[in-house]
């Protein structure tokens, strides 16, 4: 029945996407870049948790190392032979701001929080990003938040994380604190976005995020040497890091950056929804994590307030 629940929430969600004309708009090339870059995305989580296990993985400081410092070695050379990066490098300050709130503050939230949330919570959580841009955005003079239709999506997400949260915490699911580090995250990653094409519109994504994780990199670096575990790392926790920073991080930033360039950035960030479905189904499929009360309420709503929030209108 939990397997059922899982595929038939992934299942409702393409058709959603279907019915608005995101992918059926698309060339074939684009609407494959699309799932993948969904499934890239959505996948993470499943790494992230396997990797961060208390017993047999790595801390949460070191997974992002790992993760960056992978991630660095397959967009630099990218964006060296693209002639991006040194156009990108002249805004190292800026960029420097967006790692902290894309990478470094985010990604030691989410391996910290996942030591004691599913995988699948964590994925749907971070769904609440567009929720967080468009108040973001308000601040920044955007004055087309304040449509109706809009309002309605924030408050519908809210609800969502509302009643996630509650019956997360209240019939001891899931810690509160994990969840609002989750909840952080997100706002760090609206905040960040914003910021970043603001300050540096224009330039290429894949060499901006190649310069950040590069810093991320050099940031966490020295937790090699003083947060190493003194435990035994199993081969899975082993393989989750590598593929998280091949797959999920290198490929996943490239993947989506070629995709937003052929549709365009709205549509593309409609990928969101992507990943919070397979993160939710992965997680039931692959580590058999329980698909709870409190994901089954707040899953709709909050993918529905999110798509709502973030849906452009005329001022």
């Amino acid at each position: 029945m939990r397997y059922y629940r899982a595929l038939s929430h992934f299942f409702a969600l393409i058709k959603s996407l279907l019915s608005t004309g995101v992918i059926l708009k698309m060339s074939r090339r684009n609407t494959i870049l699309f799932l993948l870059a969904g499934f890239l995305w959505g996948i993470p989580y499943l790494f992230i948790r396997v990797a961060v296990d208390p017993e047999t993985g790595f801390s949460p400081a070191i997974v992002v190392f790992i993760r960056v410092f992978i991630g660095a070695l397959i967009l630099v050379p990218i964006s060296i032979y693209d002639k991006s990066l040194f156009v990108a490098i002249k805004g190292w300050k800026y960029i420097a701001v967006y790692a902290l709130f894309e990478m470094v503050i985010p990604w030691i939230l989410i391996g910290t929080a996942e030591q004691s949330i599913s995988s699948g919570l964590a994925g749907l959580l971070v769904a609440s990003v567009p929720i967080f841009s468009t108040i973001i955005s308000s601040m920044y003079g955007d004055k087309s938040v304040w449509h109706p239709r809009r309002l309605f999506g924030m408050a519908i997400g809210f609800l969502g994380v509302f009643l996630l949260v509650g019956i997360e915490s209240f019939t001891g699911s899931s810690d509160p604190i994990a969840i609002f580090m989750m909840l952080g995250a997100s706002v760090g990653y609206a905040y960040a976005v914003i910021y970043i094409t603001r300050k540096m519109p224009g330039v290429s994504g894949v060499a901006i995020n190649a310069i950040a994780m590069a810093m991320t990199a050099l940031f966490y670096s020295p937790a090699l040497f003083l947060l190493w575990p003194d435990h035994k790392i199993s081969l899975s926790a082993t393989y989750s890091v590598i593929a998280l920073g091949v797959f999920s991080t290198g490929i996943a930033f490239a993947v989506f950056f070629t995709v937003m360039a052929e549709i365009g950035p709205t549509r593309a960030s409609l990928v969101t929804y992507m990943n919070t479905a397979f993160a939710v189904v992965l997680g039931v499929l692959i580590l058999s994590e329980p698909l709870t009360i409190g994901i089954i309420v707040g899953l709709p709503l909050v993918l529905i307030g999110s798509y709502l929030a973030s849906r452009k209108v005329n001022a």
